[in-house]
């Protein structure tokens, strides 16, 4: 375990942000983990840090950051049709993508290049072209902040909703994933049901894609739309798609014929939030040191030297033009600290 006082932030989150934390804690096992949380004790402010893809820093942290380095990879069961892979909660997300796809196990592709670590995923039940980590979740291990003691998290345990779980409302601040166990398939079906996906493989020329296929084109799309982080700032969606009533929905499109939905909750359609925003004249749009990107309106990005307070300015700028020109709501995805 490495400890390090008045540590920067900047390498650990995705947006750049120079923020500092009075303690910096890595952590590479779960008996590393307790070790810091006991050195933490109740008294000081603690947050965990995995891949910093999906936080926002808006000032310095006055508490002990733990960076979970928890890593492995490793096949723990299968069956005749699944196989049970357990991956630390420190493991990079595409690196267990790409290890899973190399060996023919089905179910992740479609989540390809999504940043940060697998410790970050069932919180966020995070998802992408027509998947969500809930898929393919089996079973996680977390460990109680406050007694050290482990427990496990089944499917039904986690609650999983659209970028929701358990571990974002109820047990919040409570636990930290050190192992998540993913049931993938032996002989992959792909799902190629995303518009973007099945154009892509149309224009290679792929008629019977593999899930190899599958994940070299998802990565080729977000790559053709997102910025590389090391290169600006970002922490990719910065808001949700929002879900309206399908009849909000169509008097949305009765005014704006090229709007598009998908099926959300309860009856409820999803908007694009990249369209909304680019249709309030933000994409590409800089604003000092922060804009939204030029290539997709829902990113927005560090151009150097930007504040975390000067982005989620940007950010409610953003939310109250789509809130007064189309009447919906739209929520951050990231985490404020």
């Amino acid at each position: 375990m490495k400890t390090t006082s008045n540590a920067s932030l900047k390498p650990y989150n995705t947006f750049g942000i120079d923020a500092r934390a009075k303690v910096l804690c890595e952590v590479h096992s779960i008996g590393d983990l307790r070790e810091a949380l006991a050195l933490a004790g109740s008294e000081t402010q603690m947050m965990i840090l995995g891949g910093g893809s999906n936080i926002l820093f808006t000032s310095d942290y006055d508490g002990m950051v733990i960076l979970n380095r928890i890593d492995g990879i490793s096949v723990v069961d299968e069956d005749e049709i699944h196989v049970y892979v357990r991956a630390g909660g420190g493991e990079p997300w595409h690196g267990l993508v790409r290890w899973c796809v190399e060996r023919n196990y089905g179910g992740m592709e479609n989540m390809s290049l999504i940043p940060g670590c697998v410790g970050a995923g069932p919180i966020q039940n995070i998802g992408a072209y027509g998947r969500e980590l809930k898929d393919i979740f089996f079973e996680l291990d977390a460990v109680h902040i406050e007694t050290g003691k482990v427990r496990t998290f089944s499917l039904a345990d986690c609650s999983f909703g659209y970028r929701e779980s358990i571990f974002k409302k109820k047990y919040r601040d409570q636990y930290v994933i050190a192992m998540v166990t993913f049931r993938l398939d032996k002989d992959p079906v792909v799902d190629t049901k995303y518009g973007s996906i099945s154009d892509e493989l149309a224009k290679r020329g792929i008629e019977k894609p593999t899930i190899r296929d599958v994940s070299d084109v998802v990565i080729a799309i977000r790559q053709s739309k997102l910025p590389e982080t090391d290169v600006l700032g970002n922490a990719g969606s910065f808001f949700k798609n929002p879900e309206i009533p399908a009849d909000e929905f169509e008097a949305i499109r009765k005014k704006y014929p090229e709007a598009r939905g998908f099926p959300g909750n309860g009856g409820k359609i999803k908007l694009y939030a990249g369209w909304l925003i680019e249709q309030c004249g933000w994409k590409g749009k800089r604003v000092g040191n922060t804009g939204a990107h030029k290539d997709q309106a829902l990113v927005l990005v560090n151009y150097g030297g930007a504040t975390g307070q000067e982005i989620l300015d940007l950010a409610g700028r953003i939310r109250e033009s789509v809130k007064k020109q189309f009447g919906v709501e739209m929520e951050m995805e990231v985490n404020l600290v």
